[in-house]
């Protein structure tokens, strides 16, 4: 897949295609049922398709001192995306020049003028252009006057009895709440992090159980407490996946006024500094906590391994997201 980033030239192979807008965060069961209809209207119309999308989040822009809470930055977002099959994605810089843009000036610059768009696919409740006052009928009209189709998907909801719409926000609350199966039933696939593994203190080797510390991007704000998660090289397609124990919290017991993502790897002790890794979290063994000495934090570290270890093989033998495409390829080690 080809990233197109900010204003540089759209290659050929690139005009002329179907494109699905939107801003796609999480790239939940919701967005993947845009993004499929954008794939069979270009095989309808014998062409290829993309993704048009925005960095920073416009919520980030509008509010910098808010940032939000992003399930899926942009490098994870564009691995999802190549995934389900797109050509490219264009990532547009929202910023002030963008944002003034009327709704008529910004499909004709970017969509027609740019990318030279066959058909747009859209959510129901996508709105852009200067006030937010471009619409899906707005896009629609504009469509007629300009030459290219337009296909509006409705809300999509889950097939439970609640009948609940998938939605960014909804998985973030989840998340917040230590609910990790329950955002996983939203996403289609495990929540995952994407990131870098950097030196800390490397207090955890001191006491026997070394981590890989992975720098959040800022407004990550799931749950403090260890979980039960997968990792492996996200250089690797088809890596093996390592099981472990992960923390995310503030280091109660050593008072460190910090953040952390750190992950134990279990059974491996091995040199990943300045590797991308992706972590998958599974589900939530306990929350944050303070211990009055590091004996009685190592004894529950090995308990909280354990535990890890018992949540990941319950989940090899019932994935609650093995019937979804993304939940398909992420145990195959694709994405």
């Amino acid at each position: 897949m080809q990233v197109i980033a900010g204003l540089s030239p759209v290659p050929d192979g690139c005009q002329g295609a179907v494109i699905a807008i939107g801003n796609f965060d999480g790239v939940h069961r919701g967005h993947q049922t845009l993004l499929k209809a954008a794939q069979a209207e270009a095989r309808r119309l014998g062409v290829a398709w993309g993704v048009v999308s925005f960095e920073p989040h416009p919520r980030t822009w509008f509010k910098p001192d808010e940032p939000v809470f992003r399930l899926t930055p942009e490098a994870l977002k564009a691995r999802l995306i190549a995934a389900l099959g797109a050509s490219f994605i264009a990532v547009l810089p929202f910023d002030s020049a963008l944002s003034d843009l009327t709704p008529e000036d910004f499909v004709a610059r970017h969509l027609v003028e740019r990318l030279q768009a066959a058909h747009v696919v859209m959510g129901y409740d996508f709105h852009f252009g200067r006030g937010r006052k471009g619409s899906p009928a707005t896009m629609g009209d504009l469509g007629k006057a300009l030459g290219f189709g337009v296909t509006v998907v409705s809300q999509v909801t889950d097939e439970g009895d609640q009948h609940q719409p998938f939605s960014s926000s909804s998985i973030r609350q989840a998340l917040r709440h230590g609910h990790v199966p329950a955002a996983a039933r939203e996403l289609g696939y495990h929540w995952t992090v994407l990131g870098e593994v950097v030196r800390g203190d490397q207090r955890g080797r001191t006491i026997g159980f070394p981590t890989l510390n992975i720098v959040l991007d800022k407004g990550a704000d799931p749950f403090r407490g260890i979980y039960a998660v997968r990792v492996r090289d996200a250089a690797d397609r088809g890596a093996p996946h390592w099981p472990g124990a992960g923390y995310f919290g503030d280091r109660p017991t050593f008072d460190t006024g910090r953040t952390f993502l750190e992950v134990h790897l279990i059974g491996f002790d091995g040199d990943l500094y300045g590797r991308h890794m992706l972590v998958e979290f599974i589900d939530l063994i306990r929350p944050d906590k303070r211990f009055a000495s590091i004996d009685e934090l190592v004894a529950q570290m090995k308990t909280d391994c354990r535990n890890a270890l018992k949540t990941l093989m319950a989940a090899k033998a019932n994935d609650p997201v093995a019937a979804f495409p993304l939940g398909q390829l992420q145990a195959q080690g694709m994405i």
